[in-house]
């Protein structure tokens, strides 16, 4: 087991998923069918919503109701995050989970006594490029892709890879995805993160094939991986220089990496946007580089609040944990990710690090 920094062991969850925060459901939607590379996530928060914050990084981000959640202003809670491909055109997808949550009577009551028919949704989104990755251009999410990811929603452990939001992900030449990981504090504290990587940046260390963060995980997590042979490695330089001739890793708007960091522990807003922010380190500790011109790194943070309210050093120690599951989820995605090749439909071809590195897996 690892040391938190407020001392005492960490351990991962039940499922070492996001919905170990007790509550939390997530639903996918994914389109991989010929001429598709796209699709969308949803996290829904339980009943009642989950205070939340936010924190945007990288120079180049696609979001929707962000400056709601800045703590001097009035609505501090969400019902649920909507994570998606289609860059600005992904963000429509959130429409159809305000449609739902509506239709379920969920959201910010706007009169008095509440009344479930007249209630506003709240749903940040955040979306990553994957337009043309499968073929046709205008294949890209909708309200009704948002619509069918809410139903979706469950609290079984979510699939990874390249599900949902993570479906057209590219991140440093390599094929990208989603990943979750979790872990349990001494305190009864549970933190967890699922993060989409579809970065400039690459999550694997090229000098020796592994992915950057796979040092942080825990005992067995990744015990599977292993050192990838020479032969492995020098092909995957030769291919990684070839890409970076080509320039098909420095063009604007291709990227971006974006998540959602849960704790069932009872935080302020003003603390939950602390903990996104201290979330981008994990993001910092699994891709180089990290927060270019080009992503648009954006992280959610959301407290149940089924837990006490932390001391200023429990404080630490859950923001801390949180940033180490946002690059175990990011290992996690690079791991469970798939080669798929969409040439033929006027898309691109892209490698799997298992495919790239196949003597790295035991």
């Amino acid at each position: 087991m690892t040391s938190g920094p407020a001392g005492g062991p960490t351990a991962a969850g039940p499922t070492n998923s996001l919905v170990d925060v007790a509550g939390i459901r997530v639903g996918h939607l994914t389109r991989d069918e010929p001429g598709w590379l796209t699709g969308v996530t949803v996290v829904l928060a339980p009943p009642g919503g989950a205070v939340a914050g936010v924190d945007v990084r990288g120079g180049g981000p696609g979001t929707r109701e962000t400056d709601l959640l800045d703590p001097r202003n009035l609505v501090d809670r969400v019902d649920a995050v909507l994570l998606g491909g289609g860059s600005a055109f992904g963000l429509a997808a959130a429409d159809g989970v305000m449609d739902a949550l509506a239709a379920d009577g969920r959201g910010w009551p706007m009169v008095t006594p509440p009344d479930p028919a007249r209630v506003v949704p709240i749903v940040p989104a955040a979306i990553l490029f994957d337009l043309g990755r499968g073929g046709p251009w205008a294949h890209r999410p909708r309200a009704e892709d948002g619509r069918a990811a809410y139903a979706a929603a469950t609290d079984a452990p979510p699939g990874q890879g390249n599900v949902g939001a993570g479906t057209g992900a590219r991140a440093g030449g390599l094929r990208g995805g989603l990943g979750t990981a979790s872990a349990t504090l001494p305190s009864g504290a549970t933190v967890a993160a699922l993060v989409v990587v579809n970065a400039v940046g690459s999550a694997v260390d090229l000098t020796t094939g592994l992915p950057y963060a796979v040092g942080l995980g825990l005992p067995g997590e990744f015990a599977h991986v292993r050192q990838p042979s020479q032969a492995d490695l020098v092909a995957a330089q030769e291919r990684w220089r070839a890409d970076v001739e080509a320039a098909e890793t420095a063009r604007p708007g291709l990227a971006t990496t974006i998540g959602v960091i849960a704790t069932n522990a009872t935080l302020t807003n003003a603390q939950c946007q602390k903990m996104a922010g201290v979330g981008h380190d994990g993001i910092a500790r699994a891709v180089r580089p990290v927060h270019t011109l080009f992503d648009g790194d954006t992280l959610f943070a959301l407290a149940t609040g089924s837990g006490p309210a932390p001391d200023p050093g429990e404080q630490t120690a859950i923001m801390e944990a949180g940033a180490d599951c946002v690059a175990r989820a990011i290992v996690h995605a690079m791991l469970a990710a798939t080669s798929v090749d969409r040439a033929a439909h006027g898309g691109v071809a892209l490698r799997s690090w298992s495919d790239a590195f196949p003597s790295a897996l035991a």
